[in-house]
């Protein structure tokens, strides 16, 4: 902050690039879950609706026949002699065992049209709702949609500045009163530098755990180019990487604590799908450098009893259970970061 000679203060003023891609990794923190809850659960509205329908419709059957077995008695019981009185009970006789066949053949109709949800199927419903990200970094997708979507979520956004280190910190209060706070250096501006500081951010948070050739891929999958507006390379990166001062390596050195989701899911019998949902549904920590990079899943945590118990449970049963052993206080909304939807 600073101050006018005649007193009063000026606003606070950054690079938006790095900053908007910063704070858009924050709102996909909180949206990605919540995205893959709503799948689920429309999922499962879909097959209740159905049953109910059909339940309605059976009952609707059972009255129908009632009635029809009602029409019959009385027209059973009429004298035949008196010949309009039995006409017209035969014709409303009749009319309840037409009624009776046409709900018969709807409600058959109904019941092969049912369908339940398989739990493969249902793993493939929510990873609709992992794909929160990739809409969000579309160029298709139309600013105004993201300006609805935060003003839809988001309350406030307050934003500090700290001179000495060049630091902004980032206090976001969402609607319904919960907060989020993150930090990031402050970006430079755009001819600081010649490689874009977003990706030099990326750079560096990333060296630390990867190569040149991760962060390269990682670099083009986002689409992002060199400041010559070329695609990124291995040899581009570390060039980069050299230039801005940040210790690395060429390629990713195996870290034996550490597993991707691949490699989980491989070393614990599991599908892909399911180590996501531990990570979706907090049983599971996970961490990722950058959207589009590998998730880091700690070996410890896929060691861990709550983890081991439901991958025994899932094995034994065909159903990934992360209600039950005790984890029904999870939390689903607004966690600690958790990271982006596009680990591999």
């Amino acid at each position: 902050m600073g101050d006018f000679s005649e007193g009063g203060n000026y606003c606070l003023s950054f690079g938006g690039a790095i900053v908007d891609r910063r704070f858009a990794e924050e709102l996909l923190k909180v949206l990605s879950p919540l995205g893959m809850e709503a799948s689920l659960a429309a999922a499962e509205r879909l097959e209740q609706e159905g049953e109910q329908r059909r339940e309605a419709m059976r009952r609707q059957l059972e009255q129908t026949e009632y009635a029809a077995r009602k029409a019959f008695e009385q027209y059973d019981e009429v004298d035949a002699r008196n010949r309009l009185v039995a006409s017209e009970l035969e014709r409303r006789w009749n009319e309840k065992l037409e009624e009776v066949q046409s709900l018969k053949a709807t409600l058959s109709e109904e019941e092969q049209k049912r369908r339940v949800v398989s739990e493969e199927e249902r793993e493939e419903i929510l990873a609709l709702g992992e794909q929160v990200a990739a809409v969000w970094q579309s160029p298709r997708a139309p600013a105004s949609l993201k300006k609805r979507i935060i003003r839809t979520v988001i309350e406030e956004v307050i934003v500090e500045l700290d001179d000495g280190e060049k630091t902004l910190t980032f206090t976001i209060r969402w609607k319904g009163g919960s907060h989020t706070r993150f930090e990031m250096l402050k970006p430079a501006g755009a001819a600081a530098q010649r490689t874009s500081v977003d990706d030099v951010e990326i750079i560096r948070r990333m060296a630390a755990r990867y190569g040149d050739d991760m962060i390269a891929r990682v670099l083009n999958m986002l689409g992002r180019k060199t400041g010559k507006g070329n695609r990124w390379t291995m040899l581009r990166v570390a060039t980069a990487r050299k230039r801005a001062g940040i210790a690395g390596q060429n390629r990713t050195k195996e870290d034996p604590t550490t597993l991707t989701v691949v490699a989980a899911a491989r070393e614990y019998g599991v599908s892909t799908s399911t180590i996501k949902r531990l990570a979706a549904g907090g049983v599971l920590s996970k961490e990722q450098a950058a959207p589009w990079a590998p998730w880091e899943i700690g070996r410890a945590d896929m060691e861990s009893d709550a983890v081991q118990s439901i991958i025994r449970k899932l094995k034994q049963t065909g159903k990934l259970d992360l209600k039950g052993d005790g984890l029904e206080g999870q939390k689903t909304l607004f966690p600690p970061a958790q990271g982006d939807s596009n680990g591999r």
